[in-house]
């Protein structure tokens, strides 16, 4: 998803964190983090749990002050500014709605303790339910809501404020799953419609890669890529970010000849390939390989073609459009099917031709018609294939 401010040519850091850190005794949950937030964007942190994310939201909101590093939002130095003076509001994973009040109570309860005319606060509410499409529910308690509903009344009293940043901690993960669905593409809408900048953290993925302008995803305290969703995706920078965004499977292999131009590389038990030096991925350029050197190839599961064995349409065929043939083209079969609707996912035992090992490869197969879900089954024996230029070339 692509918003406003990830257009513009050079858009404004609206928080700065520089040389953030943050210990809990032994542990660092935060290592030393430089990071800029763009005004306008929404934007995410991915990763694990106990990678980190929740502190650095929370530093940001001022609920944890770090041991080192400053924070500057819209340019003023926050380090030791309480929450409450900060310019951003932030949506707790519980909500924390007061029970005993009404939406409207809920909504107007941080206007109230400012001091505004009963007016004046009346008019704010009535705004920010309107932006999150709860009208005419004013007057129910958060027991008489549903999930959904309970999340947006959190996000009207979160945006009732009008802060410059929002803040949103795992927001969707106490929805179901369409609900979740439903939600993130009103978050998103409504991100876009009010020009705010959203910080999300998230465990989820696809949560990230649907909403997101930018990701940086995190282990152990630190930031192992900042960049777009596709960026993500297609391009990792090392194994940890290529098996965190998505299903991939991945192959060791040996450089045994490099130039500007591209790689070559012998995979164990399939024998030599040829990819553009594009596949390689990583911040190492193709000049700072020496051959001899271990690399890791990796292919995604839905640029893998599967086939019925003895079908002839198969890896000589061109795949994507013509652009590229098969060079890879490995014999197995299906050990695991999960049906998910629009694709499937298949898990393959495929063998590789010269070392006659079997490893288990992962397919996303889209069900483009009844017929085409009905071709496959548990067992039956199938030929895989892609292009080597479909693979990504890893480091580390």
């Amino acid at each position: 998803m692509m918003h406003a401010s990830a257009r513009e040519d050079a858009p404004r850091a609206v928080v700065s964190l520089r040389g953030i850190r943050r210990r809990f005794g032994r542990v660092t949950a935060v290592d030393g983090i430089d990071l800029d937030i763009r005004e306008g964007e929404f934007f995410a942190l991915l990763g694990p749990s106990g990678c980190g994310k929740t502190t650095l939201l929370r530093i940001i909101a001022g609920l944890e002050r770090p041991d080192a590093g400053r924070i500057f939002i819209d340019g003023a130095d926050m380090t030791t500014t309480a929450p409450n003076h900060r310019p951003v509001n932030m949506v707790f994973q519980s909500y924390a709605l007061f029970p005993h009040m009404t939406v409207a109570e809920n909504v107007a309860y941080g206007l109230r303790l400012e001091g505004l005319a009963r007016a004046v606060i009346a008019e704010r509410v009535r705004e920010a339910l309107a932006l999150v499409r709860l009208e005419g529910l004013e007057d129910r308690r958060p027991d008489a809501l549903s999930g959904g509903q309970r999340q947006r009344v959190a996000l009207a009293r979160a945006l009732v404020k009008r802060p410059r940043v929002l803040l949103l901690d795992e927001p969707l993960s106490a929805l179901d799953a369409r609900l979740r669905e439903e939600m993130r593409l009103e978050l998103s809408a409504l991100q876009m419609r009010l020009g705010l900048t959203f910080v999300l953290v998230t465990h989820d993925q696809d949560e990230a890669l649907s909403m997101a302008d930018r990701i940086a995803v995190m282990r152990n305290g630190r930031i192992e890529q900042l960049d777009e969703p596709e960026g993500l995706y297609e391009r990792p920078r090392n194994r940890f970010v290529a098996e965190f965004i998505g299903k991939i499977n991945f192959f060791d292999s040996i450089l045994e000849e490099v130039d500007e131009e591209g790689l070559r590389v012998v995979l164990p038990g399939v024998g030599p390939l040829s990819l553009p030096v594009r596949c390689l991925v990583t911040e190492r350029k193709a000049a700072d390989l020496a051959l001899g050197d271990a690399l890791t190839l990796a292919i995604r599961p839905e640029k893998i073609r599967i086939s019925r064995a003895g079908d002839h349409a198969d890896a000589d065929s061109d795949l994507f459009g013509g652009q590229d043939k098969a060079d890879v083209r490995l014999t197995g079969r299906i050990a695991e099917w999960a049906y998910y609707g629009g694709i499937s996912h298949m898990i393959v035992e495929a063998t590789l031709p010269q070392s006659g090992e079997v490893r288990r490869i992962s397919v996303v197969f889209q069900n483009a018609a009844k017929e085409t879900v009905e071709a496959f089954d548990i067992g039956d024996a199938v030929v895989l294939s892609w292009p080597a230029s479909a693979m990504i070339v890893l480091t580390s």
